[in-house]
């Protein structure tokens, strides 16, 4: 490992660069940053978690069939795995920005061809290239603000971040209640993604810098000095530049080898990449299957389809303060002990919902209740959970790991459940049951097999790997 000398001991220079960003006072450029990449949240989870509203507004103008809206609940998710997979492969390799930019131009892009579709064929093949662009979309902004915020603001940062998303989640069953009996309205929920496709772009390109730490891990010492001082100078030239004399001569090689692949499970990091996909893939259950089958699970079970469309907005309106008091308890509790409170608050709302049914008379105000708590627990779980994600990496695996987990997370948690449970929706028992069940496993994966994670970046991950096997990563 790169390092320089600091007194009589030799100091990493990835642990030099850390501390010296880590360093710079939170600013206007930093908020700058991070609402740029909640933007880049708003756009891409609107038009990613677009399916539920499509299952229902789409069904009778295109007389969707019975498999094809199986299919049509699940197209998206299946191609995201796959964009996930690919993404990953070339994450570390390419810059994070690159890999962004080209998701969030191609999701909105294909999102955009929605209201030129004639049937139900198109508009399935739509989604599977939507969630195609998405598997490199959805993952970047992590890794990307873990290697640009002060260690103290990662939660600020995913707080932020999360509550941008879940307004999206918020606004898109709004939409579909406003747009409920037109028969263009499958078409005209789309519109709203020429905001992603004109727009967020530029808006990265021009506010989001290339990751130092990605350049000093390709050997590239000037430019990763040039990117630390470039945010200094954004940020109003409040601590002393970086020097390259600072990091040390004995720095690794310009074009030195990434480890390969499968150094993400090799002793020193299996243990970790495994506890960070399960954590995220117990929150990710809830998630996925409301987002994408309650409005059509409140319908089977007999909700009018406004009343639907209301409720589903309801659960992730609760989720925006949820995360925002997640984004704060992540830092005073820990990471572990905030996703273990997420999912094991989330039991009694989970239960609610399973039970409304038999409440009589009062079965709207406990299915609300029941809502209500869900959305401010197991849905605003990822503040904490997508941050740890990224910090179980370090920084020569950081993209491929959270690309790879993201993208394994999906294949259980927005492709076989919902799959699975489709044609479950009009039993409440099984459709919520399922979701407590996972919830209940997923509360106590944190808090027995993973570390916490608060602190400097270089020391929760480089650090950690001494102790579990030095050579872990190596070629």
């Amino acid at each position: 490992m790169a390092t320089a000398r600091n007194g009589t001991s030799a100091v990493p220079a990835s642990h030099v660069l850390g501390s010296k960003l880590d360093s710079i006072p939170f600013s206007g450029y930093h908020l700058s940053v991070i609402l740029v990449l909640g933007l880049v949240a708003l756009v891409d989870g609107y038009d990613l978690a677009m399916t539920g509203a499509l299952l229902v507004l789409a069904k009778e103008p295109l007389h969707v069939s019975p498999a094809e809206i199986r299919l049509l609940a699940v197209a998206a998710n299946i191609t995201i795995c796959i964009g996930g997979f690919t993404a990953s492969a070339l994450s570390d390799h390419w810059s994070r920005r690159k890999v962004m930019l080209i998701g969030v131009a191609a999701v909105n892009f294909f999102t955009l061809l929605i209201p030129l579709v004639q049937n139900a064929e198109q508009l399935i093949i739509i989604r599977l290239l939507t969630g195609l662009a998405g598997g490199f979309a959805v993952s970047a902004p992590f890794p990307i603000a873990a290697e640009l915020m002060p260690a103290q603001h990662r939660r600020t940062y995913g707080a932020i971040y999360e509550i941008m998303l879940a307004g999206s989640f918020t606004l898109l069953p709004f939409v579909g209640f406003l747009l409920a009996g037109n028969p263009n309205g499958f078409r005209l929920i789309a519109l709203p993604a020429a905001l992603g496709l004109f727009v967020v772009p530029v808006l990265v390109y021009l506010l989001i810098p290339e990751s130092p730490r990605w350049f000093l891990r390709r050997g590239d010492r000037q430019a990763a000095v040039d990117a630390v001082n470039r945010i200094i100078g954004r940020c109003g030239n409040r601590v002393v530049p970086l020097t390259v004399a600072e990091l040390g001569d004995n720095l690794a090689p310009k074009h030195e080898r990434l480890p390969s692949f499968s150094a993400l499970f090799r002793r020193g990091q299996l243990r970790w990449t495994v506890v960070g996909i399960l954590s995220l893939v117990c929150a990710q259950v809830s998630y996925f299957t409301i987002s994408v089958l309650l409005p059509k699970a409140l319908v089977d079970q007999g909700a009018a389809v406004t009343l639907s469309f209301g409720l589903s907005s309801l659960v992730f309106m609760a989720s925006i303060p949820g995360k925002g008091f997640t984004g704060y308890i992540m830092e005073v509790i820990g990471r572990r002990w905030t996703i273990t409170y997420c999912l094991a608050g989330s039991l009694p709302g989970l239960l609610l919902m399973a039970m409304a049914h038999r409440a009589g008379d009062y079965g709207t105000v406990a299915f609300v209740a029941g809502a209500l708590i869900t959305g401010f627990t197991v849905l605003s779980t990822f503040p904490a959970v997508r941050v740890y994600l990224s910090e179980q990496f370090p920084t020569e695996l950081r993209g491929r790991g959270q690309y790879f987990g993201e993208a394994s997370g999906r294949v259980f948690a927005a492709v076989l459940v919902p799959f699975l449970l489709e044609p479950y929706t009009g039993s409440p028992t099984i459709f919520f049951g399922t979701l407590l069940i996972v919830a209940l496993i997923g509360a106590f994966v944190p808090v027995l097999f993973g570390k916490e994670t608060v602190g400097q970046l270089e020391k929760v991950t480089e650090d950690r790997r001494r102790v579990d096997g030095r050579n872990s990563f190596q070629v």
